[in-house]
């Protein structure tokens, strides 16, 4: 193809010709300019013989001079497809990894005269070499450069998209994967924490999980968070391999967001949600500004915007917490006094021991620590004293993520107490210095009734005030909330109490003393039915307990673990029980798995260090139950 046939076809003439290819056309229309160069591409004419030879003449060819963006094939096909759509070739210049390679590419592209170059600059210093292209007439491109802000791919802006993603399904607990070194993961740690900003959420180093680290994972038990965001998705893979080791399940016990490369990662492990980075939207954006800039067509394509969709919601859903409802627990708060002792203190005999704790306890303390470590969102209501105990009792909850608003404090009473003797083989006695317990007044449950809105189950216990125990029975009642009933330290209950209870849990001495009538414990169960009760389960220590429910009655057996003290075995089965029904499950799986929480606790010394969080108590129920969902 001559330059004459080209002007034939054009209907221009041969100096039309030669001055457009030449970039000599300040005088020539846009239309006239448009229509001849498309004619040249179109049919492969390149200028020759002393047009060859003239430094402006138009080559077609494009030259790509990238750093890290050049390791996505997604961004180089699109710019590919580009340019050949429009005419032009590509010369492609190895990734640079250092300043003087950097300079050889750019001198290279110079010696074959490109009509313009993508060029991400190895470094802000690089930009001073923009002179050689500069003189040469070719024009530049910029990409993930201060030089052109506007032409990049925003990180900042997707890291705050996938932390919004995950605050809108109501994660307040939220960590950032990253890797180390890596400006992609700087700027998505950028735009998480701007996100968290914006959403009134303080935001604290530990919540940036750097997946090289030897003990990464540590910060996702110290941090808790229920909710991860991944700036690359081969650390998603590492941490779901992770995560399958200590027993999480995803999105169950934590949701997972992770940026991606390109299709061909998904292969590996579809079962995570993703935001793809728009790569091909990129490259071809880039390649058509340059295209533009190159023939002077004077359509400038503003800022390049970037929007990520995601793509699937596998591995995202609510917190389990958000999933079952609030549990609020009404009862004793105390300072327990642990002491271990060769035998119990008997009367007119002294009993010695070198070792004692003193931790925060109290039956309703220890059902809301117990209810929070499986993972459920509960408030305590309950009364303290205004004494150094109460700061240990309000530390202790807020660590445990108990809502402590609930607790308020008594001028003139101090925090209440237990003296715990616990034997050798995990048998127990305990006397109780009620203190600002007993001050706990229906006006009190009544001051905090906001916080059975939108509950699932209310604990209580009778170590506080009957009075308020009714009062909050009957407000959770009247919220939809069902009522789970532990009778402590009382000889007598009646049926006015007994009729807002859903769930009443007596140990065997306990069903004993108020039922003294009756020899069997099934026939106590029943009598307990007959006052009111919905459900009765009676706990019978190493025998396990008996169930009388509406949709099962039985026996179900102790889990097999070797006592060391039995102090808390209650709380650590309501506790279990309340959480396990609140999420759908029936009453037998859910006391079964509540045997389980109680085998834990009576393994360990005292009650709050030895309630188990969900992921273990789910872990030990897998081994030793052959269970589906």
């Amino acid at each position: 193809m001559t330059i004459k046939e080209i002007a034939q076809i054009a209907g221009v003439s041969i100096s039309t010709v030669s001055k457009i290819v030449n970039n000599k056309d300040e005088n020539i229309n846009a239309e006239t300019r448009n229509r001849v160069l498309k004619i040249v591409k179109d049919y492969n004419y390149t200028p020759y013989g002393t047009v060859k030879n003239i430094s402006e003449a138009k080559t077609f060819m494009l030259g790509l001079l990238l750093n890290a963006s050049a390791g996505n094939s997604r961004f180089l096909d699109s710019i590919l497809k580009t340019a050949q759509k429009n005419g032009y070739s590509l010369l492609l210049c190895d990734c640079m990894s250092d300043p003087d390679q950097e300079l050889k590419n750019i001198t290279a592209l110079c010696r074959h005269k490109v009509d313009g170059v993508i060029w991400e600059p190895l470094s802000e210093k690089s930009l001073e070499y923009a002179r050689y292209f500069e003189s040469e007439g070719i024009e530049v491109c910029f990409v993930n450069s201060p030089a052109d802000p506007g032409s990049r791919i925003d990180f900042t802006r997707i890291g705050y998209q996938g932390a919004k993603l995950l605050l809108d399904n109501g994660h307040t607990k939220v960590g950032c994967l990253t890797k180390t070194g890596s400006k992609r993961s700087q700027l998505v740690l950028e735009g998480f924490k701007k996100c968290l900003f914006d959403n009134g959420i303080t935001y604290s180093d530990s919540m940036n999980l750097p997946i090289e680290q030897d003990d990464w994972h540590a910060g996702l038990f110290s941090h808790t968070p229920t909710g991860i965001l991944s700036s690359h998705y081969a650390a998603s893979l590492r941490l779901m391999e992770q995560l399958a080791r200590i027993h999480y399940r995803v999105p169950d016990d934590l949701s997972l967001v992770s940026l991606r490369d390109c299709p061909e990662e998904c292969v590996h492990y579809p079962g995570i949600s993703t935001l793809r980075i728009p790569y091909s939207e990129f490259g071809e954006y880039v390649c058509a500004q340059l295209i533009s800039r190159c023939e002077k067509t004077g359509n400038a394509l503003g800022e390049f915007v970037t929007d990520c969709a995601l793509e699937n919601t596998l591995s995202l859903s609510l917190p389990y917490a958000h999933s079952a409802k609030k549990i609020v627990v009404i009862g004793s708060i105390n300072i327990d006094v642990t002491l271990n002792v060769e035998e119990l203190p008997q009367p007119g005999r002294t009993v010695s021991t070198s070792r004692h704790s003193i931790i925060p306890g109290g039956k309703g303390a220890n059902q809301a620590v117990g209810v929070a470590r499986l993972g459920n969102d509960v408030a305590l209501i309950g009364k303290v004293g205004s004494d150094y105990d109460s700061a240990v009792v309000y530390s202790c909850m807020e660590e445990n993520h108990v809502d402590v608003q609930g607790i308020s404090r008594d001028p003139r009473s101090e925090t209440g107490k237990a003296y715990i003797h616990v034997q050798n083989d995990g048998e127990s006695t305990i006397t109780i210095l009620t203190g600002a317990n007993q001050k706990l007044l229906p006006q009190d449950i009544r001051a905090y009734s906001s916080l059975f809105e939108n509950a699932g189950y209310c604990l209580l216990q009778t170590e506080v005030p009957v009075e308020a125990v009714r009062e909050a029975a009957e407000i959770a009642r009247k919220n939809g909330v069902k009522n789970i009933l532990k009778p402590a330290a009382i000889n007598r209950i009646t049926p006015d109490l007994m009729q807002y209870i859903d769930i009443f849990v007596p140990n065997r001495k306990e069903a004993e003393l108020l039922c003294p009538q009756i020899a069997d414990v099934e026939g106590r169960a029943e009598h307990f039915l007959q006052m009111g009760a919905k459900t009765v389960i009676i706990t019978l220590g190493h025998r396990g307990c008996y169930v009388k429910a509406p949709d099962f009655t039985g026996y179900l057996p102790a889990a097999d673990f070797t006592p060391v003290d039995t102090t808390g075995a209650a709380d650590a089965f309501i506790a279990a029980l309340a959480v396990y029904l609140s999420a759908g499950y029936g009453t037998e799986k859910a006391a079964r798995i509540a045997s389980y929480a109680a085998g834990f606790c009576v393994s360990r010394q005292g009650v709050i260090p030895a309630l188990i969080d969900r992921n273990s108590l789910e872990g030990v129920v897998r081994r030793m139950e052959d269970w589906g969902e």
